[in-house]
């Protein structure tokens, strides 16, 4: 006997639980179902973001910081700590806890608003007036479930070199790289994008001595060209070795190392790594979803395809998150759930991609929203901008992390923002003023006449603002 929902969910991600309870908060009979797995073979909730991605590396990194705070910071405030000592076993089940505490909520949330929770993995079995589901739940049992609409947030897995297996022993993916127990000497990276540098960033504070591998000559591509080299300076002069243009000879992993051969502008060069983590993205998950049963179409990428309100090419079937087009964000997931259950229910749900902030959350934290100075100009867009660095604020200079600066680029004939780009101090928290800002089609003008508090970090973006009219006053 089948349970039949107004809405199936599939997965339990930031896109998938937030549009479940978005739909049964606008009354809609509601299913979540997720196949996730920890560790244990428990089921837990969340998806990648919360336990294995987003937040347990967002603990490691906070963790370590403080570690290379009471190193490098605290001497300057005549703060001197003796007998420093790291324990990683600690490390890692603070961030555990952080993750079962964060995960366990999920259920409460869901309960709360009186959704359906089924833990197995779904498969299309057909469609009609209701689409039909199967469930291979967890506890070995098959569940039939039937939705007169269904919402796809499968998510994505890590992308894989198919010449360099993961055992996450010796070569490891993403959450391999979460859960050493010992602090590797030398740490090998490939991929030296978001994942790769977040990661790296955290075993070069602890101790390790991190090489990164990029295929491509340019820095962080997506990053607007001067924050990247910004960037690049600050991360070489922290310790990371980052090689760029780099093409591989051989990857080998043996019982006490891997050795990786490669060749770049430098010429043929072999090195030993303790630990090899493999960052090279993600790719969309539609593993065991039949989707060729119903016809649901992929795009040569894998993902899901969708129109702009995330309609399938199948009549109420919906998919949402980083299984669609467009960055692997969870806010993006979350945002894309919560307008399509709007929709679902007869209303106006809607997603502004033009100011969805990027963060990277390397220190310095890397933020920015809308075009970067590059874009502009192959578009042919004028524009002016200003910058303003955070050696020249107060605050930045109170908290000892003066590295970065903001930019703000504005349309050179309406003076609205077309972007703002701050790499620095908690720049993850800065940038929302900016995404506010443009969601209501500021311009530079009404950011230069709004008064910021002094002393703080925003008083940089109320800077970079004034520049572009070039009259910064702190510069």
């Amino acid at each position: 006997m089948s349970e039949t929902y107004d809405v199936a969910v599939i997965g339990a991600g930031p896109a998938g639980y937030v549009s479940a309870i978005r739909c049964a908060q606008l009354g809609l009979n509601t299913v979540c179902i997720d196949d996730w797995k920890n560790e244990d073979g428990k089921a837990s909730l969340g998806g990648t973001c919360l336990n294995v991605g987003c937040i347990p590396s967002k603990v490691l990194l906070e963790s370590s910081e403080n570690f290379a705070r009471v190193q490098e910071n605290f001497p300057a405030h005549g703060i001197t700590v003796d007998g420093l000592k790291l324990d990683v076993g600690t490390m890692l089940a603070r961030k555990e806890k952080i993750v079962r505490t964060l995960t366990g909520g999920i259920s409460v949330l869901l309960r709360k608003n009186k959704v359906g929770i089924i833990h197995g993995r779904a498969s299309f079995a057909g469609g009609g007036a209701l689409w039909k589901l199967d469930v291979a739940r967890h506890d070995g049992k098959m569940e039939s479930v039937e939705a007169r609409h269904v919402i796809i947030a499968t998510g994505s897995t890590p992308r894989q070199l198919p010449q360099v297996p993961v055992d996450n022993k010796r070569v490891v993916d993403n959450v391999g790289a979460l859960n050493f127990k010992e602090v590797p000497k030398r740490l090998g990276v490939i991929g030296a994008g978001v994942i790769g540098l977040e990661l790296g960033s955290v075993w070069r504070r602890l101790g390790s001595d991190v090489t990164l591998f990029q295929a491509n000559d340019a820095f962080l591509p997506s990053v607007d060209d001067q924050l990247a080299a910004e960037a690049l300076r600050i991360f070489t002069r922290q310790g990371l070795v980052i090689h760029r243009g780099v093409k591989f000879s051989s990857i080998k992993a043996g019982s006490k190392s891997v050795a990786v051969e490669f060749e770049n502008n430098e010429g043929p060069r072999k090195q030993l790594f303790d630990k090899l983590i493999v960052a090279i993205g993600r790719a969309p998950n539609t593993a065991g979803l039949e989707v060729d049963k119903v016809g649901l179409k992929l795009d040569d990428q894998g993902h899901i395809e969708v129109d702009e309100q995330c309609h399938t090419n199948l009549p109420n079937i919906y998919a949402i998150g980083d299984v669609v087009r467009g960055p692997m964000l969870a806010h993006k997931g979350s945002e894309e759930g919560v307008a399509v259950a709007e929709l679902i229910a007869g209303q106006a749900g809607h997603v502004n991609y033009a100011t969805i902030p990027w963060v990277i959350y390397t220190s310095p934290e890397i933020a920015w929203v809308g075009q970067t100075e590059q874009a502009l100009k192959v578009a042919g867009v004028e524009y002016c901008k200003g910058t303003f660095p955070f050696s020249a604020n107060g605050r930045a200079h109170a908290l000892q992390e003066t590295a970065g600066l903001v930019k703000v680029l504005a349309d050179a004939k309406t003076d609205r923002i077309l972007g703002v780009h701050i790499i620095g101090p908690f720049a993850s928290e800065l940038i929302q003023e900016a995404v506010v800002a443009m969601e209501f089609a500021a311009s530079s003008e009404d950011i230069a006449r709004i008064v910021h508090a002094h002393p703080s970090l925003s008083e940089s973006f109320h800077e970079a603002a004034l520049g572009v009219t070039k009259r910064s006053i702190h510069i």
